[in-house]
């Protein structure tokens, strides 16, 4: 049996089928290029899943911001925090945790007791404790990602709320000759201080992270302190979509949840 599931984020499209509980396909394209070169505008985008290299499947799950705008009529839509959810119940093989997946543009939370989501949070509304926070100032400190995330010892106190006044005042202590790595680290802890307010609001003694922002050590570094366990997902970017397999697979009978 197998289970195709797509999930249509703001920057990227993560697709993942499974047969049989294994994942056989796995594909992340950049939402331009999907809605360019996968889809046919007609009455509404129509996605053509054989130039994807999809011919067969016997289920279809979506998610994601664009799962309303395209014909994916065939396929179940469920909401983004529960495929996430169903993901890190996949992943994990945990049935208590608190989910904390960072995204592009937004910030999932989501409390997980015996293997039901009895509480959550979103944030959608600022940029300052998403991922394009962490990418906007790589740009301005001229680091990769990767380097950004390995710091977290002597942070500098970045105290903006906004990203774009987050920007100027770290300009403003590259100027005054503060290194890079405290620099690298004052980026990161000011993220942590974003989302710990939402994350002290479930309780629980277990995170689990998922999103681009799992790679962070230095965030990773900091949850250490105030959980007994941080567990980052082994295919974090791949958590919707594989959420999406997962809740096709629970739909059809062929795992309990």
């Amino acid at each position: 049996m197998r289970v195709l599931g797509i999930d249509m984020g703001s920057r990227e499209v993560k697709i993942i089928m499974f047969n049989e509980g294994e994942i056989i396909l796995r594909k992340k394209i950049s939402t331009m290029q999907f809605y360019r070169d996968h889809c046919v505008k007609k009455d509404r985008l129509i996605v053509d899943t054989n130039s994807l290299g999809i011919d067969h499947y016997d289920l279809g799950i979506s998610t994601g911001y664009g799962r309303n705008n395209t014909d994916l009529d065939s396929f179940t839509q469920i909401n983004e925090v529960k495929a996430h959810v169903y993901g890190a119940l996949s992943q994990s093989g945990l049935r208590d945790f608190i989910l904390l997946d960072v995204g592009g543009q937004d910030v999932k939370l989501a409390k997980v007791e015996k293997g039901l989501m009895t509480d959550l949070e979103l944030n959608e509304k600022c940029a300052a404790s998403c991922g394009r926070y962490l990418e906007n100032m790589a740009n301005v400190l001229e680091v990769d990602l990767d380097e950004l995330g390995r710091h977290h010892l002597n942070p500098v106190d970045l105290n903006a709320t906004c990203a774009i006044f987050t920007e100027s005042e770290l300009i403003g202590h590259i100027a005054d000759g503060d290194s890079i790595e405290d620099l690298c680290a004052g980026v990161n802890y000011a993220l942590y201080k974003r989302i710990k307010p939402m994350l002290v609001r479930f309780g629980g003694k277990q995170v689990v992270i998922g999103g681009g922002v799992a790679h962070n050590e230095a965030l990773f570094k900091y949850l250490e302190k105030d959980y007994d366990k941080v567990t980052a997902l082994e295919d974090p970017q791949f958590n919707g979509a594989i959420g999406c397999c997962y809740f096709g697979m629970a739909r059809m009978g062929s795992v309990n949840v």
